[in-house]
């Protein structure tokens, strides 16, 4: 089991992983300022994509809870804020194409390589 700190990170690995075999360039990742945390960065097809990576380790099948019932409004709002922050900060024009994904991950078991990937696309509406 791992601790929320490391099942992150071993998420977001997993979700840079599963994008560039996608053909996603990755930018940056775990972009921080005050206000919050973009996770991964990439470009594709001329599309700044910004996505959030929630992971979550399930102890049995029965467990009603999906990473994506972590996000919210509230998520969204702040996520939009850190774009515009990413924006500002990379001096990047605010006609650049761009969206909002969410990978989610439920790992399940002992080994790395079980668990199920869930990728959103555009997933909120991109009216910053």
């Amino acid at each position: 089991m791992y601790q929320p700190h490391q099942l992150g990170k071993w998420g977001e690995g997993k979700a840079e992983e599963y994008l560039k075999n996608k053909g996603y360039k990755i930018l940056e990742k775990n972009f921080k300022q005050k206000w919050g945390e973009i996770d991964l960065i990439a470009f594709k097809k001329d599309v700044l994509v910004f996505v959030e990576v929630k992971t979550i380790e399930k102890l049995g099948p029965e467990e009603p809870f999906f990473p994506e019932d972590e996000l919210n409004e509230r998520k969204a709002y702040q996520l939009r804020k850190m774009i515009q922050l990413y924006f500002d900060f990379k001096k990047i024009s605010p006609e650049t194409a761009c969206q909002i994904d969410i990978i989610a991950i439920e790992k399940q078991g002992q080994g790395e390589k079980e668990f199920d990937l869930r990728h959103y696309e555009n997933a909120f509406e991109d009216n910053f």
